[in-house]
């Protein structure tokens, strides 16, 4: 009796289970995760799901941003809000008549909001010591100035340089540390670029990139001006011989090791005034020098910290980086420009590169913030197809569609926007330079 008692009750269980899915007191079925604003898709097929109906309609289901595809069975469409979001399935059976109650069936989706969405955006106070905007950019249309010194027709490049404060100082309203300087002399034809991440650890380190870029920038146009007909002879030379190697070294180390030393020796004077220790403006710094010749190509280079420096070529495929990242002792440590080790004389010289060629894509120099986002690992950037990857990004392959145009006038701006992508994990400041 027990046993044919407890089968009753089942069965009673089971009716008032089913009589409670026809009449929508049943819990609501769960339907996989969404996220805001990304496309959502799951199979939804009604008839398999409550059979039986011969008319349904959804209510609730548009104002969620989704849409019922009967042909393909489908659930589509992208998701509006946040939140734990029901819509219902209103049913008629096919033996439905007047008066019999309308079957219904409640369906939720938990909707994850868009991480963005989660970051405040609070703008730098003007009184900060060592202000500096939040983002900047900047584009030097070398072939007007080329034009404007009576130099028009002559093969040229454009430059571009944008900088954006990371996600992680904007939450705190916390100034961007990196920086950047561009300049094109249409005497001498020569480019220079430089880019620099103050360290977050260091509390003046939006001070030292920016004296640092500033610095290294003034001082190689002196010294180029000094000394850049002779570097120019030993770059002919070391074309036709490789016995050139050196004295093409010695002139650039000239040029760079000089306006990187000015640079700390700025930086330092800065510590002083302050009575602070220099390593409170720390930096790292990546500078490079380039023109062109009736052969070809030269680039020579400075880097010191973490962030890349490569010269890229797309056809035929060539890659050059011009330099090695610096690891500190510990993961996650760099070197800083601020450091004594830095201007040991051989381990300096070392951090001089320079290379030939015909011809290239694009020179980039960028700071951590852009190489942990695209390249994730140091080994990456000696892998030419991340390179051609981050450049097909820069031309619209990427998921906000920004089209970096080197030719249009706008590509600084559009360059700014681009360096506000987003990569999960990767919200410190970004800095970018490109010669291309």
């Amino acid at each position: 009796m027990n046993i044919m008692g407890k089968s009753g009750e089942s069965a009673a269980a089971g009716a008032q289970n089913k009589a409670e899915e026809l009449t929508g007191k049943a819990k609501p079925v769960s339907l996989p995760n969404g996220r805001v604003n990304q496309d959502y898709e799951v199979p939804f097929d009604v008839e398999s799901l409550l059979p039986g109906v011969a008319e349904y309609v959804f209510v609730g289901l548009s104002e969620t941003g989704l849409r019922y595809d009967s042909e393909n069975k489908r659930i589509v469409g992208k998701l509006l809000a946040p939140g734990s979001h029901t819509f219902t399935v209103h049913c008629l059976r096919r033996c439905w008549t007047d008066g019999q109650p309308v079957l219904k069936r409640e369906f939720s989706i938990i909707v994850n909001p868009d991480p963005r969405s989660l970051w405040n955006q609070i703008e730098t106070p003007l009184d900060c010591e060592f202000y500096k905007p939040d983002s900047n950019c900047a584009r030097a249309d070398t072939a007007a100035m080329l034009a404007a010194a009576g130099k028009a027709g002559v093969e040229c490049k454009t430059m571009l340089a944008a900088s954006q404060r990371g996600r992680s100082h904007a939450h705190e309203g916390k100034p961007r540390d990196d920086d950047f300087a561009l300049h094109f002399d249409p005497e001498t034809e020569w480019y220079i670029l430089t880019v620099a991440d103050g360290a977050g650890s260091a509390k003046y380190s939006r001070r030292g990139s920016e004296i640092a870029c500033a610095t290294v920038v003034d001082v190689c146009r002196a010294k180029i001006g000094e000394h850049g007909k002779e570097l120019e002879r030993f770059i002919a030379e070391y074309r036709e011989s490789n016995d050139a190697l050196k004295p093409v070294g010695d002139a650039l180390y000239n040029i760079l090791g000089t306006a990187v030393f000015r640079a700390y020796k700025e930086i330092e004077s800065e510590a002083k005034t302050m009575n602070l220790p220099v390593k409170n403006f720390a930096t790292t710094l990546i500078v490079s020098v380039c023109r062109r010749f009736d052969f070809g190509w030269f680039i020579g280079a400075f880097w010191v910290g973490d962030g890349g420096i490569g010269v890229y070529r797309r056809d035929p495929p060539y890659l050059k980086i011009l330099g090695e990242p610096d690891g500190g002792e510990f993961a996650g440590q760099t070197r800083f420009l601020t450091m004594p080790e830095i201007f040991s004389p051989d381990g300096f010289y070392k951090r001089l590169r320079f290379d030939l060629m015909q011809d290239f894509t694009a020179l980039v120099m960028m700071t951590d913030g852009v190489t942990d986002a695209k390249f994730e690992t140091d080994a990456n950037l000696l892998d030419i197809e991340h390179w051609r990857a981050l450049m097909d990004d820069l031309a619209g392959a990427n998921e906000e569609g920004t089209v970096v145009d080197f030719a249009k006038e706008d590509a600084d701006l559009k360059l700014l926007k681009w360096l506000d992508f987003w990569s999960k994990g990767n919200h410190d400041d970004r800095t970018i330079a490109i010669l291309s």
